[in-house]
């Protein structure tokens, strides 16, 4: 399987990403970032909601390697959402991670009232060349219609909450995503841990020679997703890159698929409105 994936406006993603929510303070940051770095991680993801932008930023700038070559995502927060919030939020956030640009910038969730509005904001930020690549996150089925009824421009990412254990619950999504040649992006793929023990995927990862959290997240790609894994232990974050030297045959992603009890580890943004 390649690397990367291609946007739909032919702009080039990694088809792993470095997650750090819950990964501060700014220092904390830093360090687990730098640590993906050394590992061949290329696709960092933040958010101003999640109080480390500086880390990340220093990680990425001191790290040595060339810009072009990283893909950094933020996200424009719930409180930022109405026009003129949202573009001052983006300058916010570039002045926090330190660069001229990222490479993709997302709405953080659909927040009611104001969703529109940043949907509009995005689309002139990428205009600007401010953002590579613009999305969203958390987006339904029925919030990405309408926001399609409304807009000509079809977001490029949808990054949600994506895992066997909700398999059954996202499959619609994802089909409308891939259909409308939307990436999505997987978030908790590892399902925080909750069921890393599971006695499949345990039986699973021993017929491979893999760990549990190697075989989920080889799921993930498998279904063409981009998962983002998040650690602040260095083996583990080595770990979880190392996914590209194996491939699940299709009865095994069957079982995975059948593990779907719709229990999730996020809020579940069916309730936005």
């Amino acid at each position: 399987m390649d690397k990367t994936y291609s946007l739909s406006n032919g702009i080039k993603i990694p088809a792993i990403g470095f997650g750090t929510w819950e990964i501060t303070p700014d220092e904390a940051a830093e360090k687990a970032v730098r640590t993906a770095l050394e590992v061949g991680y290329r696709h960092i993801d933040t958010a101003k909601i999640y109080g480390n932008e500086r880390g990340v930023g220093k990680a990425i700038r001191e790290s040595g390697i060339p810009r072009e070559e990283l893909f950094v995502t933020t996200k424009l927060w719930n409180s930022d959402q109405p026009y003129d919030d949202a573009i001052r939020a983006i300058e916010d956030s570039l002045e926090r991670l330190g660069t001229d640009y990222v490479d993709l910038y997302l709405i953080h969730w659909p927040q009611t009232g104001t969703r529109s509005d940043a949907w509009c904001a995005l689309q002139d930020i990428y205009k600007s060349g401010k953002a590579k690549s613009i999305g969203v996150s958390n987006y339904t089925v029925r919030h990405l219609t309408e926001l399609l009824e409304s807009s000509d421009t079809v977001p490029m990412v949808n990054q949600v909450e994506f895992h066997p254990f909700i398999y059954d619950d996202q499959k619609e999504l994802l089909v409308f995503c891939k259909e409308r040649g939307i990436l999505v992006e997987a978030y908790s793929p590892l399902s925080r841990h909750s069921k890393i023990s599971e006695p499949m995927v345990e039986e699973i990862a021993m017929s491979v020679g893999k760990t549990p959290s190697q075989v989920l997240l080889r799921w993930c790609l498998q279904h063409g997703t981009v998962p983002l894994p998040r650690s602040q232990n260095p083996a583990h974050i080595k770990e979880n890159y190392d996914i590209f030297d194996f491939v699940l045959t299709d009865d095994q992603m069957e079982i995975l698929d059948g593990l779907s009890d719709g229990e999730r580890v996020t809020w579940n943004p069916e309730t936005m409105e």
